[in-house]
């Protein structure tokens, strides 16, 4: 990581455990909090990238797992990889047929930033609804997510949008987030699945 925060003591400590990067503490402090991963849970991970989240998922359960990201993931025993785009109907189809039943969907992914706050964050949220989009199509019901997102801009309205799909959502901060970040986390549990439409019908009427 090349940035002014690349070696703090976060970083340092990733280093020590044999984590890629200084994210797998985000993800284990998250879990803690929300018990979101069980022990037999499959689980997706999007953009995941150099694989710091797939090594700790590894330690909260014996299902099977699942890594996609547009950067090649260095291989890790007993973790399924794809290069691609998890938006693309073939990568999902992949992904199927490796995982037909999939309990929880975590993203901690983000686009390149320019620096532009308002087209950054549009990008965010077109990521996080893209992310939301494919929980939609591969989670059962019932199921749990974890997505990184940035307050700011049309964060709210991204949030009321994941409501509308999960039955328990929280936004939280991680403590090894660097201070003075805009990020976030959305947990979402227990996906409402075949019962949203006859939810949203429900708060229409």
């Amino acid at each position: 990581m090349g940035s002014q925060w690349g070696k703090d003591s976060v970083y340092r400590k990733s280093v020590r455990d044999g984590y890629r990067a200084r994210s797998a503490y985000k993800l284990a402090d998250i879990n803690e909090r929300f018990n979101i991963i069980r022990r037999t849970d499959n689980v997706v991970d999007l953009g995941s990238a150099p694989g710091s989240w797939l090594q700790v998922l590894k330690t909260m359960t014996d299902g099977k797992l699942c890594g996609v990201d547009l950067n090649p993931i260095s291989p890790i025993e007993g973790v399924i990889t794809f290069q691609g785009d998890f938006t693309d109907p073939e990568i999902q189809a992949k992904i199927r047929e490796a995982m037909p039943l999939v309990n929880v969907v975590v993203c901690d992914a983000s686009p390149h930033l320019s620096g532009a706050k308002a087209y950054d964050q549009a990008r965010v949220m077109d990521l996080n609804e893209a992310a939301l989009n494919f929980a939609e199509k591969l989670l059962k019901q019932g199921g749990n997510m974890v997505m990184k997102s940035f307050q700011g801009t049309d964060f709210n309205d991204l949030a009321d949008l994941v409501k509308t799909r999960f039955y328990f959502v929280r936004v939280i901060r991680s403590s090894a987030t660097r201070r003075g970040s805009t990020e976030c986390y959305i947990v979402a549990k227990n996906f409402i699945g075949d019962a949203i439409d006859d939810r949203i019908k429900a708060k229409e009427e």
